[in-house]
Order: structure tokens, then sequence, then C-alpha cells
């Protein structure tokens, strides 16, 4: 999966409509191969981000859980302790 997509269900407050469009973005970058369409893929690259949104956004609000949201700034957290275990203290 692409490191850059972050999980986005079960957080407090809910993700945003820019989190989601961004996902879907990078999500049909790596399908597609491109960072920025040509002119001749414009229209279909930004239809299939918009269709990948909406179903994101369909299932975000389908699913369901028992575990207490997450907050961004706790994952945060966890996501600084793993890479300086991972690459060491910064300089």
């Amino acid at each position: 999966m692409c490191r850059n997509i972050k999980t986005l269900f079960n957080f407090e407050p809910p993700a945003t409509e820019l989190e989601i469009r961004d996902a879907s973005l990078q999500f049909v970058r790596k399908l597609s191969g491109f960072n920025v369409p040509s002119k001749a893929n414009e229209e279909a690259f930004e239809r299939a981000v918009e269709e990948v949104a909406a179903s994101a956004r369909k299932l975000i609000r389908s699913l369901v859980t028992s575990a207490e949201p997450r907050t961004r700034e706790a994952e945060a957290a966890k996501a600084r302790e793993r890479a300086v275990a991972r690459f060491g203290e910064r300089r």
C-alpha cells in the first residue's frame, strides 16, 4: 500500500473532506503512475479521484467499531516514536 495514504476511519474529529480527497488523489496517482496527468488524461484522472473519494466517504460512514476513537495527536506521537526507533534522534 502507498505509505502516504493514511488511515481515516475511527478518528475524533472524523476525517475531513480534504483528508478523504488527498487520500483518493494519492490512490489514483499510485494506480495510474501519473503524479500530474497530461491534458489528454486530466478529465479521466479527476473523475477517478472524485469516484474514489465518494467510495471512501461511503465506506468510512458505514464502518462500525467498538474501539475508542483515535486522535491525530496520539497517532502523530506514535509515528515520531517509530521514526526515532528506526532512524535515531534528530540532530
